[in-house]
C-alpha cells in the first residue's frame, strides 16, 4: 500500500499550514547561492499545492516571506521578489486549471508594485474557484497581525460600534488576516527546526505541529502524505482526557 492509500480521505485536515524552510541550505550543499535555492523550490510549491487540493484539502496556506525576512541581504530580497512575481505569473494557469483560489495575507503594500498588482491580477483571476485555497502569507508576521486586529476592534469600541465586553475570541478572530479560513489543524515545517518562526500564532492554538529534517526545495506529495498520516494517527483532546474523546 503506497502512502496516498494509507490516508483516511473522510479525516482530513481541513486547513495545512507550511512553514517552508531550508532553501538556502539546500543551495549550500549544492554549491550555489541562495537564490538558487528558492528558484527550486518552486517545485516542492506545486507538489504540495496540488497534492492537497487532490486529497481533498480545503485551506493551505504556504509562508513564503516574513516581516522578519526583509532583513536580509537587499539582493536576495530583490531576487526573491523578481521570482515571486515570475512565479505568480506563470502559476496562475495551473491554478485556474486545478480549481484552487489564490488568496495573499501579511503587509502586502510592503510588497513591490509590480508585486502587489501581478497578485491583484491572479487572486481576482481565481476569486471564484471552491476547489482549494491557497493562501501565501507574504510580508507577514503574526504579532503585526494581532496588534492590527486589536487597532480595529479599539476603534470599533471607540466609534461605538462594539461594547468592550462583547470582544471574544470569535471577535477577535474575525478581525485577523485570516478569517475566511478555518484554523489550521496541521502545521508543517520542513529543515529541521523546531520554531513557530511568528507564524499563524493565534491560529494554531490548537493545530498539530509536525517537523521534518528534509529541506524544502526536496519537499513532495509523499512527505505531504507522510505529515498527512501521522496527523492522523494522533489523538486530538482539546483539553480533555482520552477516556472523553473515545465515548464520543
Amino acid at each position: 500500500m503506497n502512502l496516498r492509500e494509507q490516508i483516511d480521505v473522510q479525516k482530513l485536515p481541513r486547513h495545512i499550514a507550511i512553514i517552508m524552510d531550508g532553501n538556502g541550505r539546500w543551495a549550500k550543499k549544492k554549491g550555489n547561492d541562495r537564490v538558487f535555492g528558492h528558484r527550486s523550490a518552486i517545485k516542492a510549491v506545486r507538489d504540495a499545492t496540488e497534492g492537497a487540493a487532490e486529497l481533498g484539502v480545503e485551506f493551505l496556506t504556504l509562508y513564503a516571506f516574513s516581516t522578519e525576512n526583509w532583513r536580509r541581504p537587499k539582493a536576495e530580497v530583490n531576487a526573491l521578489m523578481m521570482l515571486l512575481v515570475d512565479t505568480i505569473r506563470k502559476e496562475t494557469a495551473t491554478l485556474m486549471d486545478n480549481d484552487i483560489r489564490l488568496k495573499a495575507i501579511g503587509h502586502l503594500d510592503k510588497l513591490p508594485g509590480n508585486c502587489q498588482s501581478r497578485l491583484e491580477e491572479s487572486m481576482k483571476m481565481t476569486e471564484n474557484n471552491q476547489r482549494m485555497t491557497l493562501t501565501l502569507a507574504l510580508s507577514y508576521g503574526a504579532r503585526a497581525d494581532m496588534i492590527t486586529a486589536s487597532q480595529k476592534l479599539a476603534q470599533k469600541v471607540k466609534d461605538g460600534e462594539l461594547d468592550v465586553n462583547d470582544i471574544n475570541e470569535d471577535v477577535f478572530s474575525n478581525e485577523l488576516s485570516t478569517a475566511f479560513a478555518a484554523e489550521p489543524e496541521l502545521l508543517i515545517r520542513t529543515s529541521g527546526e523546531h520554531r513557530i518562526s511568528n507564524f499563524l500564532l493565534w491560529e494554531i492554538a490548537y493545530a498539530e505541529i509536525y517537523f521534518t529534517p528534509k529541506l524544502w526545495p526536496d519537499f513532495r506529495r509523499d512527505d505531504l502524505y507522510e505529515a498527512i498520516i501521522d496527523f492522523q494517527g494522533r489523538e486530538r483532546r482539546f483539553g480533555k482526557i482520552s477516556e472523553q474523546i473515545k465515548s464520543r
